[in-house]
């Protein structure tokens, strides 16, 4: 579904653009919904006709993993499937995050778990864990989950970035800490912070995109521009398309 035009401009005299002659599209948290990344790429190319000419880039926000079914399956088709004549950006998300310390850890598994984590591991064909105690089980489902990912993921998770900037704006999973410098920002922030951000009212300086937080509809404000509509529940994926100082949203149907 194609969406309307609409804008985050702060102020009259300070208007958000693009690089010049370049499109960007930036998607939202994709949880394991590879039916739904599959439908957007679609959409993404067919909205990409006749646009030969620029520079198209796409930024994923993280978060590729967990709650969904399909995570291997967005893995893949990450890496197996990119938009054809586009610059592919990955950001890390917390939830990779969490599971390459699980990989390391598996102590944290059952912190893992209450926020989608099973929902991987099932998705690498590995069972429950096994075990006579509770730390037991979580290092046999580690070591199980090791053994059942493939390496070209292990490398993939590990090459994930934290932010990226393009021309007025700065994409990254959950947003930055207010007042800091863009290039002091902690990765902490920059994976799981919520309220500090969302709350404020700051210029950043760069128009902030980000996902992490769930809203029903894309959700702009002068500063920022939040775009994780739940996807893994609501069927909706959102794609938030900037080119010049225009923007407008790309979405699957809920």
């Amino acid at each position: 579904m194609l969406g309307v035009m609409f804008g985050c401009q702060k102020t009259p005299e300070k208007i958000h653009s693009a690089p010049p002659a370049t499109r960007l599209y930036a998607i939202g948290d994709i949880h394991g919904r590879a039916d739904l990344l599959a439908a957007l790429h679609g959409l993404i190319l067919d909205d990409t006709a006749g646009a030969e000419a620029l520079r198209k880039v796409v930024v994923y926000l993280g978060d590729y993993i967990d709650r969904g079914s399909s995570s291997r399956e967005v893995i893949d088709m990450l890496l197996d499937a990119p938009l054809e004549g586009f610059e592919s950006v990955h950001l890390l998300g917390n939830h990779e995050e969490t599971m390459l310390k699980f990989l390391k850890d598996p102590s944290i598994g059952s912190r893992w778990f209450l926020n989608g984590g099973n929902a991987t591991v099932m998705s690498y064909g590995v069972g429950g864990p096994e075990g006579d105690t509770p730390d037991e089980r979580w290092r046999n489902l580690g070591k199980a989950l090791v053994a059942a990912v493939p390496a070209r993921h292990i490398a993939f998770l590990k090459s994930l970035k934290p932010d990226r900037i393009e021309g007025d704006y700065l994409f990254v999973h959950a947003g930055i800490r207010p007042g800091l410098p863009l290039d002091k920002q902690k990765p902490e922030d920059q994976l799981w912070i919520r309220d500090e951000f969302l709350k404020s009212k700051t210029d950043h300086g760069k128009c902030v995109v980000h996902g992490h937080t769930i809203t029903t509809e894309i959700e702009s404000r002068p500063n920022r521009i939040g775009i994780d509509t739940g996807a893994y529940y609501s069927g909706k994926l959102s794609c938030l398309v900037m080119e010049g100082d225009e923007r407008r949203v790309i979405e699957t149907k809920g």
